[in-house]
């Protein structure tokens, strides 16, 4: 039987780092999680232990730090461009680098005291190659939820098929959404910012037959609003809300008292491409 090595890569996974921006008496707080993966002439370390081509994890965790002393963090895509650079241009056996950042907030409580943010978390993906870099700006756990305005009805039926059709029903879910730059100069907070304020306001004002067609017309309104992007993926579980039978206690129950169940789901997931936009690297998806 004949083997070789496939596609490979290694790095240093979820590296915490808060860093404190101190002026006088106020302090700012950045809270990230940083995981780097690196691929490139690694086929020695792999096929004979050879660690010769091998920068090592520890080194990585290092850089992150030493960064956010000499550089400070800034803009998490700014931050994930500096390192991924850094580590495909200073090490000739690294071929290219992918930089995941995830951002959690804190609100202010006083010039140096803060309260953890319970909101979504704010991501970055970085991806270059010594020739070009490609950013995936994004966001997770962003909870939304539409009280009305929310039907399904006319799907398909079977003898397993015992979901009512609804014309009335809560539409709830936990949004996962990832847009991708055209190129890297954007100005990734106001791109953020504004990103995130569509995907929350076309959620509230799409009427919704699917939670399909409110995907869609979130990604739609994104491109349609942020020229600088080229495709918006969304990954949407339909957070179920089931009327509670009052009948038994002799009670009505006109669409005010639900259940909201855990688990399972339906989990929704689609993307939304500008025409004519070049694909990107899938792993710049899956890290």
């Amino acid at each position: 039987m004949s083997v070789h090595l496939g596609p490979n890569q290694y790095g240093k996974a979820e590296t915490r780092l808060v860093r404190v921006v101190r002026d006088g008496d106020r302090h700012d707080l950045t809270d990230l999680n940083v995981s780097v993966a690196l691929a490139g002439d690694l086929s020695g370390t792999h096929l004979t232990g050879d660690n010769a081509a091998v920068l090592p994890t520890d080194t990585q965790k290092n850089t992150v730090y030493a960064f956010a002393r000499e550089h400070g963090v800034g803009e998490i895509e700014a931050f994930g461009l500096l390192l991924a650079r850094h580590f495909v241009d200073s090490q000739p056996t690294i071929h290219r680098a992918q930089v995941r950042i995830e951002q959690y907030g804190w609100r202010r409580l006083g010039p140096h005291s803060f309260e953890r943010d319970g909101r979504e978390v704010r991501t970055a993906r970085v991806r270059y190659d010594g020739q070009g870099a490609e950013v995936v700006s994004g966001l997770t756990d962003l909870v939304l939820l539409n009280s009305t305005d929310s039907e399904f009805h006319g799907y398909l039926k079977d003898r397993y098929t015992t979901l009512q059709e609804t014309s009335d029903r809560i539409l709830a879910t936990a949004v996962t959404a990832q847009w991708r730059h055209t190129g890297d100069g954007s100005d990734w907070a106001e791109s953020y910012a504004e990103s995130r304020r569509i995907l929350v306001e076309t959620f509230a004002g799409t009427y919704s037959y699917a939670l399909q067609q409110t995907l869609f017309a979130m990604g739609q309104k994104v491109l349609e609003a942020r020229p600088e992007l080229a495709e918006v993926r969304l990954s949407m579980p339909n957070k179920h809300h089931f009327l509670v039978d009052l009948d038994p206690f002799g009670l009505d129950n006109p669409n005010e008292v639900y259940f909201a169940a855990d688990r399972p789901y339906g989990l929704i997931e689609g993307s939304v491409v500008r025409d004519g936009a070049t694909p990107a690297q899938e792993d710049m998806w899956h890290f």
